[in-house]
Parts: C-alpha cells; sequence; structure tokens
C-alpha cells in the first residue's frame, strides 16, 4: 500500500478557514446526519491522562480521531491535547488519509460554538468575554467574528501573560481587547455582566463565574470539559437559560454542566430547548433568559471537517 498522503496543521487550516468549517458543520446536519448515531466514545485512563477513541461514519466517509488528554504537558512546554485522524473511504473502509488531530479539535470545537451562536446569539452581539487563554480560548475568537460582529474582547486567565498575550493577539485583528487575571473577581463580573457573550473555554472543574451575572440574552457557550463531574457554568445559569446540547445522548452522558443540575434536582432533562441540529433546523425559540450552548465534542464534528479538508486537497 501506498503511504498514506499526512494533511498537516498548516495545511488544514489552509483548506478548511473558520468560516468553512462552520458552514459544512451546519450542511451535514441539514443534509440530514443525526449526531445522536455517533457512537460514544471510549476513554482509556492512563497513567499520564486519557485516550478517547472517537469513530464516525456518514455519507461517503468513516473515520476515528484517536486523542491524548496528558494534564502536565503545558508545564513541559508541550500541547494538553494532542492527537491523530484517520480518514476512511465510508464504502470500501480503505484508508485515505492522515490528518493532525490537534489542528482538526482546534478548528471543529470553536466552528461548532460558532454554528450555535449564529442562531442563539441577539444580531449585534459585540461584546465578548472569553475565559482561557489556549488553543480553544484564541479559536472561539476567530470563530465567533465570522457570525457576530464582534469587535470588544476581555480574555479572562489564570496565567495573567498568557491572557494578555491572547489580549495582543486580539488587538492585532482591530479588536478591542484587555486581560484580566480571574482571581480579579470583582472585574470579571463587571465583564460578564456587560458581554453579549461568553466562551468558556477551560480546564476548569468549577464553575468560572455566578450565573446569575449573565444578561437575559447573551450567549454562554461551554466547551471545556467533557467528564460528568466537572462544569464550568453553574446551576443558575442553567436553570434560567434555553439550553442546547450538541445531542441529547452525549450530553446526558458526559456533560456535567448539565447532569450535575439534573442530580441535584435543579432541572430535569426536559429542559433542554434541543439539540445543534435543532437549531440548524430552526426547531428553537429562545427563551426571555440566557441562551447556553453545552458542547463536549462529538465524533461527527472531526469527520465532517476532516472529508472536507481531504476533498479540498484531492
Amino acid at each position: 500500500m501506498n503511504a498514506l498522503p499526512y494533511l498537516d496543521a498548516a495545511t488544514v487550516a489552509r483548506l478548511v478557514p473558520m468560516g468553512r468549517a462552520v458552514d459544512v458543520l451546519e450542511d451535514a446536519l441539514r443534509a440530514g446526519l443525526d449526531p445522536e448515531a455517533t457512537p460514544q466514545r471510549p476513554i482509556a485512563d492512563l497513567p499520564a491522562g486519557q485516550l478517547l477513541l472517537m469513530p464516525a461514519a456518514a455519507g461517503r466517509y468513516a473515520g476515528v480521531k484517536a486523542v491524548t488528554v496528558a494534564p502536565g504537558n503545558p508545564e513541559r512546554g508541550l500541547p494538553r491535547i494532542q492527537g491523530a485522524y484517520l480518514l476512511f473511504d465510508g464504502e470500501t473502509l480503505a484508508p485515505l488519509a492522515m490528518l493532525d488531530g490537534s489542528a482538526l479539535t482546534s478548528l471543529r470545537t470553536p466552528a461548532v460554538s460558532a454554528l450555535a451562536v449564529r442562531h442563539l446569539a441577539e444580531p449585534q452581539a459585540r461584546r465578548l468575554v472569553v475565559f482561557g487563554s489556549g488553543p480553544q480560548a484564541w479559536g472561539h475568537v476567530l470563530a465567533l467574528r465570522e457570525v457576530r460582529p464582534v469587535e470588544d474582547v476581555t480574555v479572562v486567565g489564570r496565567d495573567l501573560a498568557r491572557a494578555e498575550a491572547l489580549a495582543g493577539r486580539c488587538r492585532d485583528l482591530g479588536l478591542t481587547a484587555r486581560a484580566l487575571p480571574s482571581a480579579r473577581h470583582e472585574a470579571v463580573a463587571d465583564e460578564v455582566a456587560r458581554a453579549d457573550l461568553v466562551a468558556c473555554c477551560t480546564t476548569s472543574r468549577e464553575p468560572l463565574f455566578p450565573g446569575r451575572l449573565a444578561r437575559d440574552g447573551a450567549t454562554v457557550v461551554a466547551v471545556g470539559s467533557h467528564e460528568p463531574d466537572a462544569r464550568e457554568i453553574d446551576d443558575d445559569l442553567v436553570a434560567r437559560a434555553t439550553v442546547v446540547v450538541e445531542a441529547r445522548t452525549s450530553a446526558l452522558e458526559e456533560a456535567g454542566d448539565i447532569l450535575l443540575p439534573i442530580h441535584r434536582g435543579t432541572i430535569t432533562s426536559r429542559h433542554l430547548a434541543g439539540t445543534l441540529a435543532d437549531l440548524a433546523a430552526g426547531r428553537v425559540t429562545a427563551g426571555p433568559g440566557p441562551r447556553v450552548f453545552k458542547s463536549t465534542g462529538m465524533a461527527w464534528e472531526d469527520l465532517v471537517v476532516a472529508a472536507a479538508a481531504y476533498e479540498a486537497w484531492t
């Protein structure tokens, strides 16, 4: 067998710009892709972290992403999340290509959030607060600018130097931007209360801010956790909000932001207003309070974006 083509990070980014990633995800849902049919990912605990396998099949393709999560890596100057993607022909299951898994994750996760924001957020949402200062935080700045007229960004992080660096990158885009350490609670609270959009892109296992601060009409996306006992947003916000998830099966298995309020009796599963597919089909109507999109990351998203990159490459 000939050597498989390998699409590195730069190639993936060139072949599928952020706006294109948002569109192909929406196109797949509108064409009938059912996220509920995506296999649940097995997670293996390892001495250094976790190994996740994310298989999916849809249309002309199948694929699997092998992802590692190593919490100690940032201290070594290495990415916390790494991985590789193997794309197959959907009919013959012949291998077609390998792709940089980290680049794929860094692209599709904010693209999924942007797709939700496209349908949930107020049309003139301009003020964005981003919790986190890593690749996902930067990706969410880029992605949300594709679907809303974002012009002002506040970056909140535990490491002020990293937050300042990300705010600088935002200013290079022509945005007004500032950085705040997460320890400055009053200043952070003021920014959240004024925000139109809040993106939670952290490794926190506890709520990042009091949910009562999010104003009616604001949209909050939470992407940082995929474990049932970890969350970035609190019961109060979830209870007040119109809540949309990627898929009910994955949310009720992995999303601590949803599961913990259910276990406490704050909400029931009927509180979920719909899924990403429902949003794309126009079947979700936002209520008077805040709007929340909770994602844990699903294998169909990787497949759709990987297939788009492969088709653009060929």
